[in-house]
């Protein structure tokens, strides 16, 4: 599970690392759920077939995916992280999933608490070679009742027991967890797939 990260939030290293431009303004480097964050997703004009479209875009949201039967925007304080076990059947995250509404969130680092000691420690972890991560998701778009629009994200986590990193975090009864991060070259092909060829 990952509930606080640190957003990239130099310009340049979004458009070297992720090949978006543009850091949307309001973005917050220190995130914990509720707070508003960039992410990436497919272009939604990507298949217009105009060579002047990106392929990507980058989109201010907030960190907790706001389902649009959501009353207000408080939901996101619960569903930062969606597991890759029930996305297909939790209503908090089955819309989303079933429109292939596929997002990266793109974070220096991720923090998990250290229980070893019999206290939890916040640990910051990084890649090694200092290059920024890129974090499956799924993004979705919300109007309030007011009629306020607003982006948000969840991220995707999967079982980490064997892992020999990630299985260390968490109280030692807790199932261990951890974020999906994508190798940089299957980028697209998270983005650009679809319901009967999701990336494995």
């Amino acid at each position: 599970m990952c509930s606080h990260y640190q957003a990239v939030r130099e310009a340049e290293r979004l458009k070297r690392y992720f090949g978006t431009s543009d850091l949307p303004e309001g973005a917050r480097f220190d995130i914990w759920p509720g707070y508003s964050a960039p992410f990436f997703r497919r272009h939604r004009f990507a298949d217009v077939g105009d060579e002047a479209v990106p392929d990507r875009e980058v989109l201010l949201g907030t960190f907790g995916l706001i389902p649009h039967w959501a009353k207000d925007n408080k939901i996101a304080r619960q569903t930062y992280n969606a597991r890759s076990e029930t996305i297909a059947s939790k209503p908090s995250f089955r819309d989303a999933w079933k429109k292939v509404q596929h997002c990266i969130i793109p974070a220096e680092n991720i923090f998990e608490p250290d229980w070893r000691s019999g206290k939890a420690v916040a640990t910051q972890i990084s890649r090694s070679d200092g290059l920024p991560m890129g974090i499956a998701g799924l993004w979705a778009w919300w109007k309030s009742p007011h009629g306020i629009e607003q982006h948000s994200f969840t991220m995707i986590t999967i079982n980490a027991d064997q892992h020999p990193l990630m299985k260390q975090f968490h109280k030692a009864d807790d199932e261990k967890r951890m974020v999906v991060i994508l190798p940089e070259n299957r980028y697209d092909d998270w983005l650009f797939s679809d319901q009967t060829h999701r990336v494995d």
